[in-house]
C-alpha cells in the first residue's frame, strides 16, 4: 500500500475539494477508487454514505450501512441511517434507530415524531446558538403546519417570523388546516413575492428556475381555490404546474391527484393520463402516509368510474389491509355493489363494519339509511294489495326521484297505467295517472316516451287544446312531420276568441308593449269634415287642368313606355367650338326641330305648356346652360379605384 499512498492522497485531496464545491458525484467516484483499494476503509465508507445522501440515493446509502455493519457501528452512522429511513418514509424504523443510539445529539432530536417534535424544537431554538437557527424555525413551522393539516389541531401561535418564503408558505399551510382560506391565499401570495425577490438577487437564476421554485406555491394556491369552489381557476393553475414538469415527483403526484378529484367521473381520459404521475418512481418516499392513502383511494374511485370492477376491488382490498379501520374503502366497495344492484350485500357489509368499528358508526349508518330507502322501495312494491294505490305510487315515485333513479320511477308509472288500462280503462284515476306520467317524463326530458301518454289523453278528449299543444311540442323534437300533421288540428285564431279587454291587458302590470293613444286636440272636428282635404291640396305650379294627366305618372321613369334612356354625347352638344365656346343657346337657333313652327310635343307632367321660346344672347354674355341647380356635395368615403360622386 506504500506505493499507492501517493495516488490515495491525491484522491483524498480531490474528495475534499469536491465536497467544498458541492460536486458530490465527482467526489463519489474518487471515494469508490479508494474503496477499491481498501473496501473496509471506515472514513471512505462514511464519505460514500454522505455523497449518496447528498445525491438522493437513500436506498444505496442504507445498503452500504447494512453491508458494513462490522465497520460502521450505530454510534458512527446512526444519524445517517435514521435520516435515510425517514426520507424513505420508514418512520417507525427511523424512530427505532434513533432510540437505539446511546447519545441523543441535537441532530438526532430533529428526526422525532410530529407530536413530540414541537417541544424538542422549542427547546433547541431556546438553547442552541449556531448557524442553523433559521432552518430550525422553518422546520418548527413545518411541524405546526403538519399538525394543523393531518391531526386537525389548531396550531399554536409561536410568533415565528415570516422573513423567508418557506416560513410564509408553512404559515399558509397552517391557515389552510384551520379553514382560513382567504388569509391562507394572502400568505401564499406573500410567499410568492418573497421567493421572487430572493431569487432575483442571484444573477445565475433564470426565469425557468424561478417558475420551478414557485411551482409548489402555485400548486398550493390552486388547492385553496379548489376548496373555495373556484374549480376552473384551480384546474388552470394545476395544469400550469404540470406543464412545467417539476423535478419533484411528490409535487407532480399531489397536483395530478387534485386534478383527478376535480374531474370526478367526467373527462376520464385526462384522469387516466394524470393517474400515471401519481405512480412515478420515488413518490412513496416524498409524500406523507395520509397523502399516499388519499391517492390510492382516488385511484380506486377512478377504476369504479371507468367500470373496471376487478381492478377497483383489488385496490380496495389492499387499502383495507393497510387501514382496517378507515371507512373510505368500505364506502367505495358499497358504491361498487350498488352499481351492480347488490343492495343487500352492501347493507351487510356496512353493518359488519359498523359493528367492528363503532368510532365510524355514525357516518356508516347514514349510508345504511340511504340504502334502506332503496330497499324500502322494493318492500313497498312487494305489497300486492296496495301496489297500485295512488298513495303508494306517489311514495315510490318520490323516493326513486330522491335517489335520482328516474328509470325506476317511470317504471312505477308504466306498471300502474297498464293495470288500470286492463281493469278500469278510461276511468278518472287511469287518465290522471297517464297525465302525471306524461308531465313527469316531460319534466325529466323524456319527450319521446311522453308522446304515447299525451296521444292517449288527446284521443280521449280531442277538444283538449292544452294536451294537443304539449303533444306537438314533444313531437317537434323527435318527429317534426308528426308535429306538423298534428298542428292542423289546432283551432284557428278566429275560433279562439277570448273575452279579453285589450286596453285592460295593455295597462296591466308586466305589459312589455303599450299602444300609444293619440291625444285629443282641442277643437278637433269630426272625421267626416276631412273628406274634402284631398280636393283642396296644393297643386303643382305648372298644372294644366285642360291637359290629360300622364297615365304612367305613378311608375318610375325607367318603367314608363316612352322612356328611351339617357342620350349619349349630350355634353358635346352643350359646348360649341366658336369663339370663347358657343353654348347650346346658339345651336338651338340652327335646329329646325326647335323652332316655333315645329309642332309641340304632347304635354307631360311638369313640362308646362310645351311652348319653346328663344333666349339667345351673344356668346360673350351667355351663361352656360346648367342641367340643374348645383348642390354642395356631402363628404363621402373614397373607394379604391373610383371617384366619389352623386
Amino acid at each position: 500500500m506504500a506505493s499507492g499512498s501517493g495516488p490515495v492522497s491525491a484522491l483524498w485531496t480531490e474528495i475534499n475539494r469536491c465536497g467544498q464545491n458541492g460536486d458530490f458525484t465527482r467526489a463519489l467516484k474518487a471515494v469508490n477508487k479508494i474503496l477499491h483499494e481498501n473496501k473496509d476503509d471506515v472514513t471512505a465508507l462514511r464519505c460514500k454514505i454522505v455523497c449518496l445522501i447528498q445525491n438522493g440515493g437513500f436506498k444505496e446509502a442504507l445498503n452500504v450501512m447494512n453491508t458494513h455493519t462490522k465497520s460502521l457501528t450505530s454510534d458512527m452512522i446512526g444519524f445517517e441511517k435514521a435520516y435515510c429511513e425517514y426520507r424513505l418514509n420508514r418512520v417507525d424504523h427511523a424512530l427505532k434507530t434513533i432510540q437505539g443510539i446511546p447519545e441523543q445529539t441535537d441532530k438526532l432530536k430533529e428526526l422525532e415524531r410530529y407530536d413530540e417534535c414541537l417541544a424538542v424544537y422549542k427547546d433547541m431554538i431556546r438553547n442552541s446558538q449556531d448557524d442553523y437557527e433559521e432552518e430550525r424555525k422553518t422546520n418548527l413551522s413545518a411541524v405546526l403546519a403538519a399538525q394543523s393539516t393531518w391531526e386537525n389541531t389548531s396550531a399554536e401561535d409561536l410568533g415565528l417570523p415570516e422573513s423567508s418564503y418557506e416560513l410564509c408558505y408553512n404559515a399558509a399551510c397552517c391557515l389552510i388546516g384551520q379553514g382560513q382560506l382567504s388569509q391562507a391565499m394572502q400568505k401564499l401570495q406573500k410567499a410568492e413575492e418573497l421567493c421572487r425577490k430572493s431569487l432575483a438577487e442571484d444573477s445565475d437564476v433564470t426565469e425557468e428556475d424561478v417558475e420551478a421554485e414557485l411551482a409548489i406555491i402555485h400548486s398550493q394556491m390552486a388547492y385553496v381555490m379548489q376548496l373555495q369552489g373556484r374549480t376552473e381557476d384551480a384546474l388552470q393553475l394545476y395544469n400550469q404546474v404540470i406543464k412545467l414538469k417539476p423535478s419533484d415527483v411528490g409535487l407532480l403526484a399531489v397536483t395530478a391527484n387534485n386534478i383527478i378529484t376535480i374531474n370526478k367521473d367526467q373527462n376520464v381520459f385526462d384522469s387516466k393520463k394524470k393517474v400515471k404521475l401519481t405512480s412515478a418512481e420515488g413518490v412513496e418516499h416524498k409524500l406523507a402516509k395520509k397523502q399516499l392513502q388519499a391517492i390510492e383511494i382516488n385511484k380506486a374511485l377512478l377504476a369504479m368510474y371507468t367500470n373496471q370492477a376487478d381492478q377497483c376491488n383489488k385496490m380496495l382490498a389492499s387499502l383495507q389491509t393497510q387501514n382496517p379501520g378507515h371507512p373510505r374503502p368500505v364506502l367505495i366497495k358499497v358504491a361498487q355493489l350498488c352499481r351492480e344492484k347488490q343492495h343487500n350485500k352492501a347493507i351487510e357489509l356496512l353493518q359488519r363494519f359498523s359493528d367492528q368499528h363503532p368510532e365510524s358508526a355514525s357516518g356508516i349508518k347514514l349510508t345504511m339509511a340511504q340504502l334502506y330507502v332503496t330497499q324500502a322501495c322494493d318492500i313497498l312494491k312487494s305489497i300486492e294489495e296496495m301496489k297500485y294505490k295512488p298513495g303508494m305510487i306517489s311514495a315510490l315515485v318520490t323516493m326513486y326521484t330522491h335517489e335520482e333513479d328516474i328509470d325506476s320511477a317511470i317504471d312505477v308509472f308504466t306498471q300502474a297505467i297498464q293495470y288500470y288500462q286492463s281493469e278500469q280503462p278510461g276511468s278518472a284515476i287511469h287518465l290522471s295517472l297517464v297525465r302525471e306520467a306524461a308531465n313527469y317524463k316531460l319534466k325529466y326530458g323524456r319527450k319521446k316516451e311522453a308522446t304515447s301518454d299525451l296521444e292517449q289523453l288527446w284521443k280521449q278528449n280531442k277538444k283538449d287544446v292544452h294536451t294537443l299543444a304539449q303533444l306537438i311540442s314533444a313531437y317537434s323534437l323527435v318527429d317534426q312531420d308528426k308535429a306538423k300533421a298534428l298542428s292542423k288540428h289546432l283551432p284557428s285564431p278566429d275560433t279562439m276568441s277570448f273575452n279579453v279587454d285589450v286596453d285592460e291587458l295593455e295597462n296591466s302590470h308586466g305589459a312589455t308593449y303599450i299602444r300609444k293613444k293619440a291625444a285629443k286636440v282641442v277643437g278637433e272636428s269630426h272625421p267626416s269634415e276631412h273628406i274634402g282635404h284631398f280636393l283642396t291640396c296644393k297643386l303643382p305650379k305648372n298644372y294644366d287642368p285642360k291637359s290629360t294627366p300622364d297615365p304612367e305618372r305613378w311608375l318610375p321613369m325607367r318603367e314608363r313606355s316612352y322612356y328611351r334612356g339617357k342620350k349619349k354625347g349630350k355634353k358635346k352638344e352643350q359646348v360649341g367650338r366658336g369663339t370663347q365656346g358657343a353654348t347650346s343657346g346658339a345651336c338651338a337657333e340652327l335646329d329646325a326641330s326647335k323652332s316655333a313652327s315645329s309642332p309641340p310635343t304632347s304635354p307631360r307632367p311638369g313640362s308646362g305648356t310645351g311652348t319653346a321660346t328663344s333666349n339667345a344672347v351673344p356668346p360673350r354674355q351667355q351663361k352656360p346652360a346648367a342641367a340643374g341647380a348645383t348642390r354642395k356635395k356631402a363628404p363621402q368615403k373614397k373607394k379604391k379605384g373610383g371617384k366619389g360622386g352623386w
